[in-house]
C-alpha cells in the first residue's frame, strides 16, 4: 500500500468511534485495506453508490456525513433560506436506516429542515413527495437493485428528477471540500426533531400519491375482469404496501404474496441478487406462480422503481419478459387506448434511452408519437419531461421507458415508477385477457406488423482499482476503432463523450449498421462493462443465431483474443 494510504488508514483508527468499523479495519487484508481505501467513493449523477463498510471507498456514516455536509453547503449557496428543505426516502437495505438518519442529523446541524419518511418507501415515492411538499432536495438511500451488500446515496432536485451531469459536478465541488472523519456537522435525532428541524413526510402526500397512480389507467370504461390472479413479490423491499394498496384500490383482489420476500430484508436471503430482470431472483416467484395457476407475475427490485414480470405460455410453463418488451406492449398499449378514447394530445411524445430496442420508435411513429432519445439513466427521461413542462407541454408526455424494466406513464414523478408500472402492467393484461388475447399473442402481432427486434444485454465484471483501469483501457480501445465484425455491416459510430445531438457529454460508444446496433459503456453504478445489442430479422430463430456470433466476437475484442 502507498504511504497516503496507510495514513489515512491510521486516522481512521484514530478517529473513529463505532466498533463494527473499527472491528472491520482489524480483520482486512492488505488488498481489501487498499480497495477500502485507495480513492474516495465517487460521486456523480447517480450520487454514491458503493460497497457498505469501512474506508473511503465504501458507503459508512462518515462518507454519508461528509456527503450531507457537501450537499449542505450547496444548498445554503444554490438557494434562498425559506427554501432549505429536503426530503429524506430510504428503502429496505442493511443500514438505510441508519444513514438516513445520520443524512438527517447533518442537515438538521446546518439549519435545514428535513422531512423524512418514518419507513422504507419506494424511490418515485420520494420523487413525488420532493414536489409536493416543495423540497430544494431530495435524498434517497438505496442501492436499487445491487446485491445485498451494496447501499447509496441518490440525490434529486426540486423538480424530482435526480441530478444530472452539470448539477452533480456543482455538488461534488462542495463534498470534496469536506474531510471525510471531521468536516461535518451533526447534531443528534432527536435534537433535530425537538428544533423542528426534523419530521416525518405526512401521510398526506402519500395519500396524493396513491391517487396519481390510480389516475394513470387507461380504461376509459372499457370492461375487463379484474379478477386475474396475480402473484407479486416486492423481493424484500418497499414494495409490497404502494402496489397492494394501488391494485386493491383499483379493483384487483386476486393477489398472492410471496411470504417469503415479502418483508423488508437487506439481505435478500432467497434471491441475493434482487434484480426483476433476472430469472434467478423470480424463482421463488415463479414456484407460486404453478402452485396457484396464476395468470400474471409482477416483482420489484428493493427501491421498487423496477417492474419485471411472467406469463404463462400455451404450454402453462412461465415465460419472463424483458424490459423491451414490457415497453413495447406498453407503449401500444397506451397508444391504441388514447387514439380510441380521443386523448391522444395533438404533440404527444415517447421518450426512451439510446440502449432501449429500437422497435420502440417504429410503434410511435405508426400512432404519429414522436420519439425522444436519451442518454442511459431515467434521469435524462425526467429531465426531458421538466423541458416539455417549462413550455407548457407536459400534458404531450405519454410513456418513457427503459430497457431496465423502467417504466413511467405521467409527469407527476420524474423517475421510473414500479408502483405505476405494475398497475398499468396489471390493466394492460386484464384488458387483453378479457378479449382473449395474451401477452405473448400481443407481442407477435407487434413483431408481425413491425418487423422482429432481438434486443439482448452482455455484462463483464471488473471490480476494484485494477477492473477500472482495465475498463478505461477498453473503452478507449472502441473508441479507436471501427468495428468490423463477420456477417455484421457497421456504417456508424457515435462517441458520447463528445456530446451528440445536444445531450450531455458521456462515456458511451455507439456503432451502428444494416438493422444492427451495438452499444458500450461502463455501468455507472457497478463495476460492470455493458454492452447492448439491438438485431432486426425475419424472425426470432435466425436473430438469435445472429446475436450468438456477433456476442462471441465481442467478447474476443474485450478480452483481446484472437
Amino acid at each position: 500500500m502507498k504511504n497516503k494510504e496507510l495514513d489515512k488508514i491510521i486516522k481512521w483508527k484514530q478517529t473513529v468511534s463505532e466498533k463494527d468499523l473499527l472491528d472491520e479495519l482489524e480483520c482486512l487484508s492488505d488488498e481489501m485495506l487498499h480497495d477500502a481505501f485507495y480513492r474516495d467513493l465517487e460521486f456523480g449523477t447517480g450520487g454514491l453508490r458503493g460497497i457498505i463498510g469501512v474506508g473511503t471507498n465504501r458507503l459508512n456514516v462518515y462518507t454519508v456525513s461528509r456527503a450531507t455536509q457537501g450537499l449542505s453547503n450547496y444548498i445554503h449557496n444554490s438557494f434562498k433560506k425559506e427554501e432549505w428543505t429536503v426530503a429524506i426516502g430510504r428503502d429496505s437495505r442493511i443500514n438505510s436506516d441508519l444513514f438516513a438518519e445520520t443524512a438527517a442529523c447533518v442537515f438538521a446541524a446546518n439549519g435545514i429542515r428535513t422531512v423524512i419518511f418514518d419507513n422504507a418507501y419506494p424511490v418515485p415515492m420520494l420523487s413525488y413527495a420532493i414536489r409536493h411538499i416543495h423540497c430544494c432536495i431530495g435524498v434517497m438511500i438505496t442501492a436499487s437493485h445491487n446485491p445485498s451488500k451494496y447501499n447509496g446515496y441518490k440525490v434529486y432536485g426540486s423538480d424530482g428528477c435526480q441530478i444530472t451531469t452539470k448539477e452533480a459536478d456543482k455538488i461534488y465541488a462542495f463534498i470534496s471540500k469536506v474531510d471525510t472523519l471531521t468536516g461535518f456537522k451533526k447534531t443528534s435525532f432527536l435534537e433535530g426533531i425537538k428544533q423542528g428541524l426534523i419530521s416525518n413526510i405526512p401521510q398526506e402526500t402519500i395519500d396524493c400519491y396513491i391517487k396519481e397512480i390510480k389516475k394513470q389507467s387507461l380504461l376509459y370504461g372499457a370492461k375487463i375482469d379484474k379478477n386475474v390472479s396475480i402473484v407479486y413479490s416486492p423481493l424484500n423491499g418497499t414494495g409490497l404496501k404502494p402496489i397492494t394498496r394501488a391494485l386493491s384500490e383499483q379493483g384487483y383482489s386476486n393477489v398472492i404474496i410471496v411470504k417469503e420476500q415479502s418483508e423488508l430484508d437487506g439481505n435478500f436471503p432467497t434471491c441475493p441478487y434482487p434484480n426483476p430482470e433476472v430469472k434467478e431472483a423470480l424463482l421463488l416467484g415463479l414456484e407460486y406462480c404453478k402452485k396457484y395457476k396464476a395468470d400474471l407475475m409482477l416483482a420489484t427490485d428493493p427501491d421498487c422503481d423496477r417492474v419485471g414480470i411472467a406469463v404463462k405460455n400455451s404450454n402453462g410453463d412461465y415465460e419472463l419478459l424483458s424490459g423491451n418488451e414490457v415497453g413495447t406492449l406498453l407503449l401500444d398499449y397506451i397508444c391504441s387506448r388514447r387514439m380510441e378514447a380521443g386523448t391522444m394530445p395533438l404533440h404527444p411524445v415517447a421518450i426512451k434511452t439510446i440502449v432501449t430496442t429500437d422497435l420502440a420508435e417504429k410503434i410511435a411513429s405508426f400512432y404519429g408519437v414522436k420519439t425522444t432519445n436519451v442518454l442511459t439513466g431515467f434521469k435524462f427521461i425526467g429531465e426531458q419531461i421538466g423541458y416539455l413542462e417549462k413550455e407548457s407541454r407536459e400534458t404531450d408526455f405519454i410513456f418513457g421507458f427503459e430497457e431496465s424494466c423502467g417504466y413511467l406513464t405521467g409527469t407527476y414523478v420524474r423517475d421510473k415508477d414500479g408502483v405505476n408500472g405494475a398497475t398499468m402492467i396489471a390493466e394492460m393484461f386484464a384488458f387483453y385477457k378479457h378479449r382473449g388475447v395474451s401477452l405473448l399473442d400481443k407481442l407477435q402481432e407487434l413483431w408481425d406488423r413491425f418487423g422482429y427486434c432481438l434486443n439482448s444485454l452482455v455484462s463483464y465484471d471488473f471490480p476494484g482499482e485494477i477492473g477500472s483501469k482495465k475498463m478505461k483501457s477498453i473503452m478507449d480501445y472502441f473508441r479507436n476503432m471501427n468495428l468490423e465484425i463477420p456477417g455484421f455491416i457497421f456504417n456508424d459510430k457515435y462517441d458520447f463523450i463528445k456530446g451528440i445531438n445536444g445531450l450531455p457529454k458521456s462515456n458511451v460508444i455507439r456503432f451502428v449498421g444494416d438493422n444492427v446496433s451495438v452499444v458500450v459503456r461502463p455501468s455507472g453504478t457497478e463495476p460492470k462493462l455493458k454492452i447492448y445489442i439491438s438485431l432486426n430479422d425475419k424472425n426470432k430463430e435466425m436473430a438469435k443465431i445472429r446475436e450468438k456470433q456477433l456476442v462471441d466476437s465481442l467478447h474476443k475484442l474485450v478480452f483481446c483474443e484472437d
